[in-house]
């Protein structure tokens, strides 16, 4: 017997909009707002997934399929002074699509 889950993880409905520099500004996620408190600091790094077989999907020669840019936001929900949130974003190699990893409070 095989077990399905209730309801499949499917990825949330996302839009980020960056700076120049490829910096956060704000966040559209479950049709709301969330704009990147700039008083505050981002985390923005870089990881490896070690599980990733990239040797199938892109030619020599493409650069770094192996790295995952992430960045962790300070987010409030538009311009108010609602509580401030942390979203950890994480875009894969090759990808043009921001995936939220995680909302803390």
């Amino acid at each position: 017997m095989t077990l399905a889950p209730e309801a499949p993880t499917q990825p949330h409905d996302l839009q980020v909009r960056t700076d120049p520099a490829g910096k956060p500004l704000a966040i559209r996620h479950d049709g709301r707002i969330w704009v990147v408190d700039p008083d505050t600091e981002s985390q923005h790094w870089y990881g490896r997934d070690v599980l990733r077989d990239t040797r199938r999907t892109a030619a020599v020669g493409s650069g770094d399929l192996a790295s995952i840019e992430y960045w962790q936001v300070h987010v409030r929900l538009g311009t108010s002074d609602s509580a401030l949130r942390t979203f950890t974003l994480r875009r894969n190699p090759l990808s043009t699509q921001w995936v939220l990893e995680n909302i803390s409070d």
